[in-house]
């Protein structure tokens, strides 16, 4: 049984945690196979955009609490968070398809996509609380990034679970959307991604990432210098005709 499906169509690769039995909760078999998936789609020149979802009724509710008990993955402690960085620097634009539950660290991997696209109807929190667990995948860091530090608080002192509706209203998520409309929305935008040069998305992304690294001034002057050259395809693009 493969715990992580790979499907490609049109330049969108989609990566489905498939463990639906456990609501896709994650264990160190799928963080393998989650891991050489996004090893493979970052040197994989036809992908031009990546989702990730989960099968069955739920996005991913979190670390598997029977593998954390049993010890499961202790000689590799660093699987997990390495995983969730790995896709949040992958190089092309990506998109996490948010339904049922998604919590705690499947929160962590969500918050590492560069867009969240949720059902409506979706309960997202962060539980670490709950079970006597702290964060080491990024958690403390992401989160307040997108919902500021009072939010990030609320949640995260709490464990409280929210709705997809109340997540777009604090900006954890991008859209929130009725279940039955989920599929839509991402395959609209992972199409309008896909339809944009590849050299130019991957080009764009590093550069947001790496203007972290400077003042604002020196990123300025970092984007001027044109660090990491012109996408291949704009000879091409700059030839069609205009719309």
């Amino acid at each position: 049984m493969s715990f992580v499906l790979r499907n490609d169509a049109d330049g969108v690769a989609t990566l489905t945690l498939n463990r639906p039995e456990k609501l896709n909760a994650l264990n160190p078999a799928t963080f393998k196979e989650l891991r050489a998936h996004l090893d493979e789609v970052a040197a994989d020149g036809s992908v031009r955009c990546l989702v990730l979802t989960g099968a069955g009724r739920s996005f991913c509710a979190g670390n598997d609490l029977d593998a954390i008990a049993s010890g499961e993955g202790r000689a590799e402690p660093m699987l997990g968070p390495e995983t969730v960085s790995a896709l949040e620097e992958l190089p092309q634009p990506t998109i996490a398809k948010i339904k049922g539950h998604c919590f705690t660290g499947g929160l962590e991997l969500a918050l590492a996509c560069d867009f969240l696209i949720a059902a409506e109807e979706t309960k997202l929190g962060d539980t670490h609380g709950q079970w006597g667990l702290v964060p080491i995948w990024g958690m403390s860091i992401r989160l307040p990034e997108r919902v500021g530090l009072a939010n990030a608080k609320d949640l995260m002192f709490t464990a409280r679970r929210i709705d997809g509706t109340r997540a777009k209203e604090i900006g954890l998520v991008d859209q929130a959307v009725p279940e039955g409309q989920l599929d839509a929305a991402v395959d609209t935008l992972a199409g309008e991604i896909a339809a944009n040069s590849p050299g130019t998305n991957r080009r764009v992304k590093l550069l947001l990432r790496e203007r972290f690294d400077r003042n604002r001034p020196d990123a300025i002057a970092y984007e001027r210098s044109s660090p990491h050259g012109m996408p291949e395809d704009m000879a091409e693009r700059m030839q069609r005709p205009r719309k």
